[in-house]
């Protein structure tokens, strides 16, 4: 297996430097919560939290306000959209202009287009492009801001596994208060407060980021264009027979698996149980997810792909139990174990691209990575009712059954996932 593209090693750097730590720690430094990686904990979870609010805001917002369905619709796919076509692109300007200037300018833009929104709610929605405007922008902004929120990781932590076990428990917990907050603020016709505090959000985290404290790398060379950037980042992906392994392979799995479950789930156990039973078994996988990062930051395997693709294993235990109709609290059970696996996965994979991939491309190549996996559960989602309509509902999550226990099979049988190695004193 190849694990670096000879094209790229061989072109040289140019005279610019990128954020990235100068020298080893310290002796006595702490392994995770060093100076910076507080502030970009903190960084990172504010942001987390605002973009968590967002959606539930906005649809709820307009639904009030007694706009249809459709437009509700419309609004996401104009906040989603421009994250799934850009997020290559913020690849390649986070390895050009350093990854924590593109984050601060993405915070910068989500503050502004979160005030204006506030505005808009606040005053009432006179035209429907200026709402689809200003969410175009938001996604812009994350599209800008994701390939550095992974790359970043490393520079702030020597504990790189650790340090994304810590991340994933914030995420867990914006990814649960974040929606409810806006849920109960939109609840007392109070959308703007969402958008409030979600700019306040987006000005601490732009705060927290200019207060780290970063060394140097080379940056790609000062005569590259911004096209070969792109090709370039496309080479060093393509050369790692497990990185674009691990993609194909999840392509298939957020389709036919992942990218249909959450609404056929909701589909089937609201109406039988209600939508407080539903709340609670998202809770549960929340729950799952904090005990997942907790695991993740305390085992450290020799073959981190090969542990998370066995810990991926628990996923159909849930839409099986559905299909097998699990009483709410053995659904609760199968949710933490979901969570569990499903993040410890989400766990080993981050530490192996970013301690397997140089931190001269690891921006664009975590680009490809995010365009390639998250992309398509977008595809799943939207195919997943047409396919309930021809074929059933238990047929479809069986199906996401036995691809999800697929999956897990073939990142198992994959011999460059599955003998991968951990990067010594660093992950």
């Amino acid at each position: 297996m190849k694990d670096r593209s000879a094209d790229h090693t061989a072109a040289g750097t140019s005279s610019q430097t990128q954020d990235r730590p100068a020298e080893a720690p310290q002796a006595g430094e702490p392994a995770i919560w060093t100076r910076n990686f507080q502030f970009y904990f903190t960084a990172r979870s504010a942001g987390l939290l605002g973009w968590a609010m967002l959606p539930v805001a906005v649809t709820a917002g307009l639904l009030s306000s007694d706009y249809s369905l459709s437009t509700a619709g419309y609004a996401m796919a104009f906040l989603v959209g421009p994250f799934a076509g850009l997020v290559i692109f913020g690849g390649v300007l986070a390895d050009r202009f350093t990854a924590r200037r593109m984050m601060i300018a993405a915070d910068l833009s989500n503050l502004t287009a979160h005030v204006l929104l506030a505005l808009l709610f606040a005053y009432g929605i006179d035209h429907l492009w200026h709402l689809y405007t200003l969410l175009v922008v938001a996604g812009v902004a994350n599209a800008m801001f994701q390939p550095g929120a992974s790359s970043t990781v490393p520079l702030v932590s020597r504990d790189v596994q650790g340090a994304n076990g810590v991340l994933r428990i914030s995420e867990a917990f914006t990814a649960l208060g974040g929606p409810a907050l806006a849920g109960v603020l939109v609840g007392t016709a109070a959308t703007e407060w969402v958008m409030v505090i979600s700019a306040v959000a987006y000005g601490t985290s732009a705060c927290c980021l200019f207060a780290l404290r970063l060394g140097v790398v080379p940056a790609p060379p000062a005569d590259e264009s911004f096209g070969r950037n792109l090709v370039v980042g496309w080479q060093e992906f393509r050369s790692r027979n497990w990185l674009w392994g691990v993609i194909a392979i999840w392509m298939f799995f957020a389709v036919l698996s992942w990218g249909p479950q959450l609404s056929i789930a909701a589909g089937v156990i609201v109406p039988e149980h209600g939508a407080t039973a539903f709340g609670l078994l998202n809770c549960a996988f929340g729950a799952g997810t904090v005990a997942g990062g907790v695991l993740a930051m305390r085992y450290k395997p020799d073959r981190p792909l090969a542990a998370g693709a066995v810990a991926m294993l628990a996923y159909p235990l849930y839409p099986l139990g559905i299909v097998l109709d699990w009483p709410v609290w053995l659904l609760a059970v199968a949710q933490v174990a979901v969570g569990i696996g499903i993040t410890f996965w989400g766990v080993m994979w981050a530490t192996s691209v970013q301690t397997q991939v140089p931190g001269e491309v690891l921006n664009r190549v975590h680009a490809y990575e995010v365009a390639g996996s998250v992309g398509m559960f977008p595809v799943g989602s939207a195919l997943a009712g047409p396919a309930v309509g021809a074929f059933g509902t238990d047929e479809v999550l069986l199906v996401g059954v036995v691809v999800a226990l697929l999956t897990a099979a073939a990142l198992l049988a994959a011999r460059p996932i599955r003998t991968l190695g951990r990067v010594p004193g660093r992950a």
